[in-house]
């Protein structure tokens, strides 16, 4: 009896080992994110493939560096010059994640902090080339979408081979001095006060030519059926007339051939 406290305590000392040992073995990668393996002495092989999410047990002495691979969104406010010299703010909204099948070369090479020392500066470089292109007015106005895909182009070439796979770059919204954004907003105005007038002077002529063609057809159409006319369809127009007001109740006398060019005469009425 007196020996089994001496044999239990090594006992439980190998359990607790052990349990430690099981349980920096087991690694649980959570939904959307992979891991790189870090062994002792040789770090992360850049050429092992990455480790999926779930249960992944590994040796107790290694460990696993976890990131996110689902894709991810970074503001990006910057400050940059216009095609003039003059000051812009551009707020950015920048989509990206890691390249999942490099993730190990990604760790090698650019490390955890690849957002900061890769991504951001490749975007801040290309919307400085793109916008030094453009003047205020169109960074404002017409040119934002062209603007957007001209960043987006650009920074995928900086970083085409930094094992970040780029998503898309958003413009959310650009800031001009406020002295340029009154002058262009008056500029975009009245632009569109000449438009709205031209638009009213070309629907004015339309509706005068519409009526001249159609006062010159009636024209047209007079002149033919004057031409048309003559004595004899006259006379038979109006007999037709006289003998429709013949029928009518209040007629009384009718004198035939005593009118003008012999058509009948109507006399008396109640």
């Amino acid at each position: 009896m007196d020996k089994l406290p001496k044999i239990g305590l090594p006992i439980i000392i190998i359990l607790i080992i052990a349990f430690v040992l099981v349980a920096k073995s087991a690694v649980t990668i959570d939904s959307g994110y992979a891991g790189v393996l870090h062994t002792l002495g040789n770090g992360v092989d850049s050429d092992e493939p990455a480790l999926g999410q779930g249960l992944n047990i590994i040796a107790p002495w290694n460990k696993v560096i976890v990131y996110e691979v689902r894709q991810q969104e970074v503001p990006e406010k910057m400050s940059v010059l216009s095609s003039n010299g003059l000051d812009i703010i551009l707020d950015a909204s920048v989509q990206y994640m890691p390249d999942i099948n490099n993730l190990g070369k990604l760790h090698n090479e650019k490390g955890e902090t690849y957002l900061t020392r890769v991504l951001q500066p490749a975007v801040r470089s290309a919307a400085r080339s793109v916008v030094g292109r453009y003047t205020p007015e169109q960074l404002y106005s017409s040119k934002r979408d062209a603007i957007q895909n001209e960043i987006f182009e650009e920074t995928k070439k900086i970083i085409d081979d930094q094992y970040i796979i780029l998503k898309r770059i958003l413009i959310r919204d650009v800031t001009l001095p406020p002295t340029i954004k009154q002058a262009i907003e008056r500029k975009l105005k009245q632009e569109q006060e000449s438009l709205e007038y031209e638009f009213r002077l070309v629907t004015a002529q339309k509706e005068a030519d519409k009526a001249r063609i159609d006062a010159q057809g009636k024209a047209d159409a007079n002149r033919i059926l004057s031409a048309s006319l003559n004595d004899q369809i006259l006379k038979e127009k109006g007999i037709e007339a006289t003998l429709r007001l013949s029928e009518s109740p209040n007629s009384k006398v009718i004198v035939v051939g005593s009118g003008d060019s012999g058509l009948p005469l109507i006399l008396g009425s109640n």
